[in-house]
């Protein structure tokens, strides 16, 4: 049979024209579109009961089939995310103010031929609580040149996913490369997640992150970046796999109404990458809270995040997932067993704190999916959570990814 034949070839060499002809009127005439996945001959050496699961966790998360067609035919230029569904168009960002000359002589001589490596941690924040955004500008690898004394422009979109982008202020960057800038109460923000950017007057470069102004007793769900997601290291250190079945959890909260929160202990230099492969992965889109700097105790600094949300902005945690070390974590934030989900090898005198998930996260999903197994969440309607992956649309011109950085470092 010529279909069977096409189909488990591929080769376009072994289906004579007239047959080629014959099946594009019979299936979708001319505007069939094929795409063939490489598969290492590698893989052939694998027994065959594992070759579902590598397919699944290379094709269908690695790259979602929907996501990767819709990146050949499309070209998406706009704010990083997917919005609520509704059908305006996304809108492209343009400074509004003309880059000009460096307010120090030295600062074109520092910056020549080094990529910038800016970052902010995106803000939660309780409704009628200060709003205060900080960010970081560096370049260079390792942090090597911090701009001082520098311009930066601070924009808002106040309507997202397609709304105007509303110039806030100016500010000065510190001798360490840091801003910080209170928003006025004047600029009535409500309920939502707001995207905001950061524009370098003197290169244009930026730096994104949200505003998320929140209810109370808004129900979240937390994910440890390096503690539920990622399955292995490569032997250079970049891009792990990511765990079997990770974003089809994160999508089933997400599609449950759940604000999701991705924390790290990672130092906020990394968040370029991290974020990138995050996107590269198409985990849903989340607020992300990376560590300042390098710390002695990541796990601290977990503790001390999830803490401040809960205690002094409203947060409810609804249930936390992440690796035997976030078991302290999340139990010092007052969260019970059944609603700590761990992955990996656990000690047995943990095991009594936490839900350890043995069968992985597939059997954990249709648990999930069952009656009874979760519910929707109660009382976010009254803000708008984005519901998409990070940087769809406008992957290639968000600046929090980078193309020669798609993995994470160890």
């Amino acid at each position: 049979d010529a279909s069977m034949q096409s189909t488990i070839s591929g080769l376009i060499e072994n289906v004579s024209l007239s047959t080629i002809h014959s099946l594009q009127m019979k299936w979708w005439g001319t505007k069939r579109l094929d795409y063939a996945l490489y598969c290492p001959e590698g893989l052939s050496n694998f027994p065959a009961h594992a070759l579902p699961h590598l397919f699944h966790a290379s094709y269908w998360e690695s790259a979602d089939v929907i996501a990767f067609v819709l990146r050949q035919i499309g070209k998406f230029d706009g704010i990083p995310f997917v919005g609520s569904g509704d059908d305006k168009e996304t809108v492209t960002f343009h400074p509004s103010q003309p880059r000009e000359k460096w307010m120090k002589k030295r600062t074109s001589v520092k910056l020549k031929n080094v990529a910038a490596n800016h970052r902010a941690n995106d803000v939660i924040v309780l409704e009628g609580r200060e709003q205060r955004l900080n960010a970081r500008f560096m370049y260079g690898p390792l942090d090597m040149i911090t701009l001082h004394g520098e311009k930066v422009d601070i924009h808002l979109m106040k309507d997202p996913p397609a709304g105007e982008w509303t110039f806030l202020a100016t500010e000065l960057t510190d001798k360490n490369g840091r801003i910080s800038y209170t928003i006025p109460e004047q600029v009535g923000l409500g309920y939502g997640i707001y995207p905001v950017k950061m524009i370098v007057r003197g290169d244009h470069t930026s730096v994104d992150c949200y505003l998320a102004i929140v209810p109370p007793m808004t129900e979240c769900v937390v994910f440890s970046i390096d503690g539920s997601f990622t399955a292995s290291m490569s032997v250079t250190g970049r891009d792990p796999k990511v765990r079997a079945g990770a974003v089809d959890i994160c999508r089933h909260w997400q599609e449950l109404g759940y604000l999701l929160i991705y924390i790290t202990g990672r130092p906020d230099m990394q968040q370029q990458r991290v974020v990138s492969w995050l996107s590269q992965h198409n985990f849903p889109h989340g607020l992300i809270s990376f560590a300042d700097g390098l710390l002695t105790d990541p796990l601290g600094h977990k503790t001390a995040y999830l803490n401040n949300l809960v205690q002094n902005h409203g947060i409810s945690i609804v249930s936390a997932y992440g690796s035997s070390k976030d078991i302290t974590v999340y139990a010092n934030v007052g969260l019970r067993p059944e609603q700590i989900f761990i992955v990996g090898k656990v000690s047995k005198k943990l095991q009594s704190n936490a839900t350890v998930l043995s069968d992985g996260y597939a059997a954990h999903l249709a648990g999930l999916q069952v009656v009874g197994g979760s519910r929707p969440a109660k009382g976010n309607a009254r803000m708008v959570i984005p519901r998409g992956c990070f940087n769809l649309p406008g992957q290639a011109s968000n600046p929090r990814r980078r193309s020669n950085e798609t993995g994470l470092s160890s």
